[in-house]
C-alpha cells in the first residue's frame, strides 16, 4: 500500500514510468506499478517532471510594483532608487503578505524551491526578518534558500556590511554581493574578495550579482573566479546576470570563460530582466544583454535560468513560471536545436536544483516527493505551450490541481474542441 501512485506518466528522459509515493519520499519508479494506492493520479499521455527551481529572485520586493511609484525610465539604476524609496516605507507585514501571495503563485506553477536575494542595506533589517518568517511559513511545501544582498554596495553604503553579517548571524544560507556598483572597480574588486573570505570563514556558498551591466570593462567575473580558487570555494559559487560579459571583446571572452570552468562556478542569466533593463542607453544597434550562455555550457559550466523579478521595481510582469523563463532564454540564447530546446527545460529544473543545491531532488526512489504533471508530452513541448500544471505533489502532498483546458470550438466542419499540443 503507497499513499500516492502517479500512473503512465512520461518523464523528461522520455521513458514512462508510474511514480509510487509513500510519506514525503518516492518509493518506486518503474513501468506497470502495482501496488495498491490511497490516490491513484493518471499521467498517462502526460509529462511527469520533477519540481521547477529558481535559482534567482527578490522575494523581499516581489509584487511591490507601482508602489511608490513606477519605474519611468525602465533602467536597473532607477529600480535599484525605486526599491531604495519602498523599502523605508514598506514593513515587514506588508513584505510577508506579498511574499506569500506570490508563493501561492509558485506553488500552482510547480515551482517548489526558490533562492532569494534580500537586501541587507537596512539598519532595521526588516526585510531580512520578514524572509525569515517566511521561509518558516513555507517549509511544508516550498524550499526557499536566503541570500545576504548588500544591494547598495558592500562598501558604498556605510552599514552594509556589517548588516550583511548581522543578517548571516540571523541564519540566511547565501552570502551576496554586487561588485559593479560599488564606487569604484577597485572597491568592487575589493568586496567580492571581502565576501568570498567571509563565506570561506562560515563555510557557505556564495552567489553574486556580477557585472549586470553593459560596460565591457566590468570584469568582475575574472576576480570571482580568482577568488573561488584562492578561498577553496569550488563548486560552492554562482555568478548571476553577467551581462557585460554579451559586450565584452571575444578574445579577452576566451580567456575569462576557461577561469570561470577551471573555477567551478555556475551562471545564472535571467533572460526575462536582462533583456528588458539590458541596453537602454543604446540606438541602434541595441544590445539584448544576455551572457555567453551557449559558450559556457560548451565549456561544462552549469547555466541555470532564473526569473529575478515578478511585478516590482525592475519588472513589470512576470507570473512565478519558470517555462516563461525557459522560453525567453530560448529565443535571446538563439538556442534553437532540439537538444538545446529540452536544455533549456533541464536549466529550470535539474540545472537550477544542482548549482543552488538542492537535497534529495529528482524523480528516483528514495527521493523527496515533489512533482509536476504537465499537460505537454514531453519537455520541448513544455518550453513551446507553457502548459497548465494538472497537478504539483510537494514533499507527499498533492498541493495544486488543474482541469486540462481545452478550448471549445463553434466552427463549421471542424472539431468540437482543440488542444495546441501537438
Amino acid at each position: 500500500m503507497v499513499d500516492i501512485l502517479v500512473k503512465g506518466g512520461t518523464l523528461p528522459d522520455g521513458t514512462q514510468a508510474d511514480i509510487a509515493i509513500t510519506g514525503d519520499r518516492i518509493v518506486d519508479v518503474a513501468p506497470g506499478i502495482a501496488a495498491e494506492a490511497g490516490e491513484v493520479i493518471d499521467a498517462t499521455g502526460d509529462l511527469v517532471s520533477p519540481p521547477f527551481v529558481d535559482p534567482h529572485f527578490h522575494m523581499d520586493a516581489t509584487l511591490s510594483y507601482g508602489i511608490p511609484r513606477i519605474n519611468a525610465s525602465g533602467t536597473l539604476l532607477e529600480g535599484i532608487a525605486l526599491w531604495g524609496e519602498l523599502k523605508d516605507e514598506t514593513t515587514i507585514d506588508a513584505m510577508i503578505d506579498r511574499a506569500l501571495r506570490y508563493c501561492d503563485w509558485a506553488v500552482s506553477m510547480g515551482l517548489l524551491a526558490i533562492r532569494s536575494h534580500v537586501d541587507t542595506c537596512d539598519d532595521s533589517l526588516k526585510g531580512v526578518q520578514a524572509m525569515l518568517q517566511l521561509r518558516e511559513t513555507v517549509k511544508p511545501y516550498l524550499d526557499l534558500q536566503l541570500v545576504a544582498f548588500p544591494q547598495d554596495g558592500l562598501y558604498r553604503d556605510p552599514t552594509a556590511r556589517e548588516n550583511t553579517l548581522r543578517a548571516l548571524d540571523m541564519g540566511l544560507d547565501v552570502v551576496g554581493g554586487i561588485p559593479h556598483f560599488e564606487r569604484t572597480m577597485a572597491d568592487g574588486a575589493a568586496s567580492v574578495r571581502d565576501l568570498c573570505e567571509i563565506a570561506a570563514d562560515r563555510g557557505l556558498p556564495v552567489d553574486m550579482h556580477c557585472d549586470e551591466s553593459d560596460d565591457p570593462m566590468s570584469r568582475h567575473i575574472e576576480t570571482l573566479a580568482a577568488e573561488t580558487v584562492r578561498c577553496g570555494l569550488q563548486g560552492r559559487v554562482a555568478g548571476s546576470h553577467l551581462t557585460s560579459m554579451h559586450s565584452m571583446d571575444n578574445y579577452y571572452v576566451s580567456k575569462l570563460l576557461a577561469l570561470v570552468a577551471e573555477a567551478g562556478i555556475s551562471a545564472i542569466p535571467n533572460p526575462l530582466i536582462n533583456i528588458m533593463l539590458q541596453g537602454r542607453h543604446d540606438t541602434y544597434p541595441k544590445r539584448r544583454g544576455l551572457t555567453r550562455v551557449r559558450e559556457m555550457q560548451a565549456l561544462g559550466i552549469p547555466v541555470g535560468w532564473g526569473q529575478d523579478c515578478v511585478r516590482d521595481p525592475w519588472y513589470s510582469l512576470g507570473t512565478a513560471d519558470m517555462l516563461d523563463v525557459a522560453f525567453m532564454g530560448l529565443h535571446v540564447a538563439q538556442m534553437s536545436a532540439p537538444e538545446e530546446m529540452a536544455r533549456c527545460f533541464t536549466m529550470v529544473t535539474e540545472t537550477n536544483a544542482a548549482i543552488i543545491g538542492l537535497p534529495d531532488y529528482g524523480l528516483r526512489k528514495g527521493a523527496l516527493a515533489s512533482l509536476v504533471v504537465l499537460d505537454a508530452a514531453d519537455p520541448i513541448e513544455a518550453v513551446r505551450l507553457r502548459p497548465d500544471r494538472l497537478c504539483v505533489i510537494s514533499k507527499g502532498r498533492v498541493v495544486s490541481r488543474k482541469a486540462r483546458n481545452d478550448a471549445a470550438l463553434t466552427l463549421p466542419g471542424r472539431p468540437a474542441t482543440v488542444h495546441r499540443r501537438h
